[in-house]
Formats: C-alpha cells, sequence, structure tokens
C-alpha cells in the first residue's frame, strides 16, 4: 500500500469471493459503521467464518486503517443492494467499514482521526479505480429499506468538500427557512429526483418512500429526521437533480 496509508495493517477475513474480479469492475465506495461496541467485537465479527460478512478495510476507533479483503477479491458487505441499474453491489464495490457503535448502542460522531483515515483511503481508492463520485455511497443508500448505516453524523458535507462524494450548492441560510413547510411540494417529481440520484423506489408505495425520505434526510439534511417532506428536503433534491444534469 502507498505511503499516505502508511500505518494499514492487515487482518485477513476468510469471508470473500475465491474468484478475482477485474479492477474495472470496480466502481462504488460504499461506507458503512460497525454497529459494534468496540473495535475488538467488530473484527471477531469481521474475521469469524459463521458471520458470513466482511469488508476490504477496516478504520478503528483510534483512525488505524486494517486490511481485510484485497480490493481485487469481493468482499461481503452491502447484501441484496441496488443503485440506479445496479444490484448486487458487492461485486462491483470497495467496502469500508468504521468503528462506531451505532444507533443502537450509544450513537457517536466518528473521530478527527477517523475521518482523516477514511479520507485518505478513499482518495486512494478513487484515484486508483477512477470511482465517480456519485457512487460513493453509503450502506443505506444502495439498501435503504433495511439499513441506516453510516447514519446522520457521518461528516458527508466534509468528505464533498475533499472531493469525495456529493452534496447540493445551496447555503445553510437559504434553506433553514424552508424546514418543516410544505408549501408548492410535487411528489412525483421529487421521487423522479430520488431515481435520478440512484436510490431504487417506488412511487405508490407510501411507506416505502417514507423510508427512503429518512435515509435521504440522513444524509443531506441531518438536522431534521422525520420522514416527512417539505420545502427544505424538496429545494435539496432538486439542487442535486440538476447538478446531475
Amino acid at each position: 500500500m502507498q505511503k499516505n496509508v502508511e500505518k494499514m495493517t492487515i487482518n485477513y477475513s476468510p469471508n470473500f469471493d475465491l474468484k478475482k474480479r477485474d479492477k474495472n469492475k470496480i466502481k462504488y465506495l460504499i461506507y458503512h459503521y460497525t454497529g459494534m461496541k468496540n473495535d475488538k467485537l467488530a473484527i471477531k465479527k469481521l474475521t469469524s467464518f459463521n458471520s458470513n460478512v466482511s469488508c476490504h478495510y477496516y478504520i478503528t476507533k483510534s483512525g488505524n486503517l486494517i486490511q481485510m479483503v484485497p480490493d481485487l477479491y469481493v468482499a461481503w458487505h452491502a447484501g441484496k443492494s441496488n443503485w440506479g441499474s445496479h444490484k448486487s453491489l458487492n461485486y462491483k464495490s470497495i467496502g469500508i467499514e468504521v468503528s462506531n457503535p451505532g444507533h443502537g448502542n450509544g450513537y457517536r460522531k466518528f473521530t478527527d482521526k477517523q475521518i482523516k483515515c477514511l479520507i485518505r483511503i478513499s482518495n486512494l481508492m478513487i484515484k486508483k479505480y477512477n470511482i465517480d463520485k456519485n457512487r460513493i455511497l453509503g450502506h443505506s443508500d444502495i439498501a435503504p429499506l433495511r439499513k441506516i448505516d453510516p447514519g446522520e453524523k457521518f461528516p458527508w458535507k466534509l468528505l464533498s468538500k475533499k472531493k469525495i462524494g456529493v452534496w447540493h450548492d445551496i447555503n445553510s441560510k437559504i434553506l433553514k427557512p424552508l424546514r418543516g413547510k410544505k408549501t408548492e411540494l410535487n411528489l412525483q417529481k421529487f421521487v423522479i429526483y430520488l431515481k435520478n440520484l440512484g436510490y431504487r423506489i417506488e412511487f405508490s408505495n407510501s411507506n416505502e418512500l417514507r423510508k427512503i425520505l429518512k435515509i435521504f434526510q440522513m444524509r443531506f439534511r441531518p438536522e431534521l429526521i422525520d420522514g416527512k417532506l417539505d420545502n427544505e428536503c424538496y429545494k435539496i433534491a432538486k439542487s442535486l437533480y440538476n447538478l446531475r444534469k
């Protein structure tokens, strides 16, 4: 591994596909949190034969990097997943787990050291595999009906400033007064905006829409996660849609 991630250690997981893939198959970068109380428990699970889960890279609580599956092998981190026309994203992605107890165990902010490590390894993967910024996603983005990680405390806005992933281009002073207001909303257009981003969604299913809206809020409007469409969410989605044109 290159010198900008010189602190990386290796602790290989047995949970990966034996067939090697071509580097051109790697098109996504997927972020997770561990949802485990500490590093010891998380690493034990990720390296257990019985768990059937793994990742390519693991960032510890103290910000150290561990490689668990070599890049050119398929790690088992995404599960049943979709983004745009792609499905089963394990085969097309690099999975990065960041140590965090998650929503069930006292969810907390990611540390500065973790974020610095995340930026380093992400930049390396983006450059190495030419990963498009629109394909840098959270586990919740690709499996919104069953996953909520990496959650609302994940530093998406900061990462976007480092050219990692996407963010809208609207000033927060403009957005905040729109929060909670529901005038002139076009639900059908909002669904189109979400589909354009890559979310797999059915317009007729209101329960599904509410869950996906919560995931959208966790990522792009973490100040209020209520699963309700308001003017702020609508304007953010429209901005992201226009940026992709």
